[in-house]
């Protein structure tokens, strides 16, 4: 079973995260948190990775019609996306599928808000895609 959406984009990386933060934005998801992944491993590690970033993405109402049937489905939120270089004109960005976000949760109720967040994440990526 896959656990995230994707696509590939033919930008650089730092173009890609801010075509990324408006895909984002023109679908209703505000960016809450930002971790630079690459500058963590360094500081922490001493290793090199690529440069990518993971944007807690936040769609206040799905946010709160989720936290409203089961409070504990907030431990998995927000959603999370990665931006990831994969060389010098090639970015990967990925979104936790909500799916599997359900498949975790068990969630019956929770069915037509993860539907409606994978609708907007996957409609996001796709405007990502069609910047190429």
């Amino acid at each position: 079973m896959t656990y995230t959406l994707s696509t590939i984009v033919a930008l650089p990386y730092d173009a890609a995260v801010a075509a990324t933060r408006d895909a984002l934005a023109d679908q209703g998801f505000g960016i809450l948190t930002e971790i630079d992944l690459a500058a963590t491993m360094k500081a922490k590690l001493d290793v090199d990775l690529p440069p990518q970033v993971i944007l807690g993405a936040c769609r206040p109402a799905l946010a709160y019609e989720a936290i409203g049937i089961d409070p504990s489905i907030a431990a998995v939120l927000p959603c999370n996306v990665v931006v990831r270089s994969t060389g010098d004109s090639t970015t990967v960005v990925e979104a936790f599928d909500p799916d599997a976000m359900m498949g975790l949760a068990g969630a019956g109720a929770l069915d037509s808000v993860a539907a409606d967040a994978k609708q907007r994440l996957t409609a996001a990526l796709a405007a990502l895609s069609q910047e190429d």
